[in-house]
């Protein structure tokens, strides 16, 4: 099991985020390529370093349509120049988000507009993605936006994001996904964190640092009010910490390596920087007495939620299954029953955190028809996972590597990326399938 722990001293935002994990050694072209099924025209990645209270870091940038117009939002949002970077209030009572302080709607060139929350979700779900990554990246929008309807009484589908921020918003939201999935992290912890003070000006008046955005997505976490003198913590930053983070202190861990991604703008009481710590937890919990002399298995302790669902239309549950993922489910599942008086039922079943494990059962009564939910924890034994790429006839494949207790490896390609390949080249899926376990055993050999 992989943590990464979020040290913000400084605050976070999306572009700190990903200047952390390039830091760690994940290499750009891994985040191009990631992002490449999305096709974002016109947009290009830049990488830099700072040096910060002697710090050496690294400084990520999005370049593309609009956005180079507004350099000095960009890459933090630390603070608002000439008072921009903010649309959280809008007369016709539409929430208008503006991730990281970019994308100033009276400022934007012709053919910039509004992308609502619903397009995004869209963009997401029928683009080419890996699996995780869109998962994950569905979660932290869904957080964004829900925050931004419940502060403008307005849908969640209708929260509109300008189109300059939203293309920002996507690469890094996007972004910190890839980096998440490649150094296969499955936790994320996160230090109190620090939420600025005073005032800035919007498009519509003078809002209070936090942002309202900002202190609706934390709910839950732990936070530092009065700690700073800027905005410290982007509403993007949030809401990357809020759906894919733990609330909870981290449990004792090996550092791996450290990242440090920077801000733009120089603050002066601390060092405008993010640093992740990527480590392997010690003893996160007790192993069983029973594989206690096993080598080379991980443990830890879940929650399973479920529900008999009787009196609900079958194409609801699709919905419920893509509800629980986005708050953070690690598995769900459908399975038939027959319940009283012979009616056909439907069983749903969730693997979620302990931490989670009240805000997804609330999710499954609102999201279902049933009027109660059972929970029970229970212990998983698993075994060490990494990913890697192979290079293949049809382009790089994505591999998952499972460490067995004997010391072998298993390979599994990843079939969204065998599936994207085959299509772009017009073969079978098991021939992409094929090759890419093929060259995986040669270079693990």
């Amino acid at each position: 099991m992989r943590i990464a722990y979020f040290d913000a001293f400084s605050g976070i935002s999306g572009d700190m985020t990903i200047g952390a994990f390039l830091d760690l050694g994940m290499p750009l072209s891994v985040l191009e390529e990631g992002l490449a099924p999305l096709e974002l025209e016109g947009v290009t990645l830049e990488v830099g370093h700072r040096i910060r209270s002697g710090i050496r870091a690294t400084k990520f940038t999005v370049h593309g349509p609009g956005i180079d117009e507004h350099p000095e939002g960009h890459g933090h949002a630390h603070e608002h120049p000439e008072g921009h970077g903010h649309a959280h209030e809008h007369p016709e009572g539409h929430g208008h988000a503006h991730p990281e302080g970019r994308g100033h709607a009276h400022e934007h060139p012709a053919g910039h507009g509004h992308r609502p929350y619903r397009e995004i979700r869209e963009l997401l779900d029928q683009s080419r993605l890996r699996d995780g990554v869109r998962e994950r990246a569905q979660r932290v929008f869904r957080a964004l936006a829900i925050a931004e309807a419940r502060i403008h009484a307005c849908p969640v589908d209708d929260v509109g994001f300008h189109e300059v921020g939203a293309l920002d918003a996507i690469v890094d939201i996007v972004g910190a996904a890839i980096c998440l999935e490649h150094f296969c992290v499955d936790r994320i912890h996160v230090c109190p964190l620090p939420l600025g003070s005073g005032m800035t000006r919007s498009q519509h008046g003078v809002i209070p640092v936090p942002a309202p955005a900002t202190v609706e997505i934390l709910r839950g976490f732990a936070t530092r009010l009065e700690d700073g003198t800027a905005e410290l913590v982007t509403p993007t930053g949030a809401a990357i910490v809020a759906a894919l983070a733990r609330p909870e202190r981290p449990p004792a861990f090996a550092p791996l390596g450290s990242g440090y991604g920077a801000g733009a703008r120089e603050l002066p009481d601390r060092p405008n920087l993010l640093r992740v710590i990527l480590g392997e937890p010690l003893a996160h919990v007790a192993r069983p007495a029973s594989d206690a002399g096993v080598a080379g298995l991980e443990h830890d302790e879940m929650v399973v939620l479920e529900a008999n669902v009787d009196d609900m239309n079958p194409e609801f549950f699709e919905p419920v299954m893509d509800a629980l993922f986005a708050a953070g489910a690690r598995d769900v599942s459908l399975s038939p029953l027959t319940m009283k008086r012979g009616r056909p039922g439907t069983l749903v079943r969730a693997i979620v955190a302990p931490d989670q494990a009240e805000r997804l059962s609330l999710v499954l009564l609102r999201e279902s028809s049933t009027i109660g939910v059972r929970r029970h924890p229970v212990s998983r034994v698993l075994l060490p996972r990494r990913t890697r790429t192979v290079s293949t006839r049809f382009g790089a494949i994505d591999v998952k590597v499972v460490s067995l207790p004997d010391g072998a490896e298993r390979t599994t390609p990843e079939y969204a990326d065998c599936r994207r390949a085959a299509r772009e080249h017009d073969v079978p899926v098991a021939e992409v399938y094929d090759e890419a376990r093929r060259e995986a055993s040669k270079t693990s050999a």
